[in-house]
């Protein structure tokens, strides 16, 4: 591929969605996977969004699944669900470049020390983003609403950063993003599983009394670990801060209910699983956390 352009590992919605919009302003994309409907979508079609206009365009990209056809990427953004960040950091190895960095802007808690235990630190790089998107079909996605992206300082991100900004993206470098992981972490324990085990998009959860209640009872307990871990949250009152983004966000179907309606392995286990082990090594009791664990993993028969 081309070396200066981006390689996004993952082919579904924000993988669609961040390809998109990059090849939208000719930044030259790749996409590595092992989907093999979206990989046929995208080598056939190209990648197709629905912007928030409701206007439909398709841009050709490189879809790949063998991380060979890929070699000598710098540039590397990893969307894909946290249980395939392993295998994902596996393929990396075989295609990064020696100079090269590879971002992860994924749900969950972990993602980060899976890319540098694998591809070492300088070549691993952290960042958090509220963007949302919705997979219509294989390499078609719609956008769901603005969002930011935070990414943590690297000397290589530079060039990356500035193709997100081309691309028209809200971006803020940190020296520490560990707090803005967390706050996200919070915001997805609380809503996410919810709306998976509910049905419903995440708006439903403020007018439906008892999943209110839930949801708040879930943001206490994810404050508490937070707390026991010595992090301090990007925000000063996380009910408020839950509820606005239920509220911002209310026509969005969570990532996880759709990966509910697919039969797909969901993000749990990175998600309140992540939050329910570290409260076990804090002495913290997180009950409403740890029920969401075991009721989405039994929904879609996890083990």
């Amino acid at each position: 591929m081309n070396p200066e352009g981006v390689l996004i590992v993952g082919t579904g919605a924000l993988g669609c969605l961040f390809a998109a919009r990059l090849a939208a302003v000719d930044v030259p994309v790749a996409m590595l996977g092992n989907w093999q409907a979206g990989l046929q979508a995208l080598a056939k079609h190209g990648v197709a969004i629905y912007n928030l206009n409701g206007e439909r365009h398709v841009y050709p990209v490189l879809a790949a699944a063998d991380p060979s056809r890929v070699q000598g990427a710098r540039y590397a953004m990893v969307l894909v669900k946290a249980w395939q960040t392993e295998r994902a950091a596996e393929q990396l190895q075989h295609c990064l470049a020696d100079d090269g960095v590879a971002l992860t802007l994924q749900n969950g808690w972990g993602n980060y020390e899976v890319l540098s235990q694998y591809l070492g630190t300088e070549r691993a790089a952290l960042g958090v983003t509220t963007v949302g998107a919705t997979l219509l079909a294989p390499g078609e996605v719609r956008q769901a609403g603005e969002g930011t992206i935070l990414l943590g300082e690297h000397p290589r991100l530079t060039a990356l950063a500035a193709y997100l900004r081309k691309a028209g993206f809200e971006l803020e470098i940190s020296s520490n993003p560990e707090p803005l992981l967390w706050g996200k972490l919070v915001v997805n324990a609380a809503i996410n599983p919810l709306t998976a085990l509910l049905g419903v998009p995440n708006g439903e959860l403020l007018r439906r009394p008892a999943a209110r209640e839930l949801m708040r009872r879930a943001t206490r307990e994810a404050v508490a670990v937070a707390k026991a871990q010595g992090v301090e949250l990007p925000f000063p009152d996380a009910i408020k801060k839950v509820e606005e983004v239920a509220q911002l966000t209310a026509e969005n179907i969570s990532s996880m209910l759709q990966d509910v309606r697919r039969g797909a392995p969901t993000e749990i286990d990175a998600i309140c699983g992540a939050l329910v082990r570290a409260a076990l090594q804090m002495g913290v009791s997180t009950p409403t956390l740890e029920l969401f664990w075991l009721l989405v993993r039994a929904r879609m028969q996890q083990t």
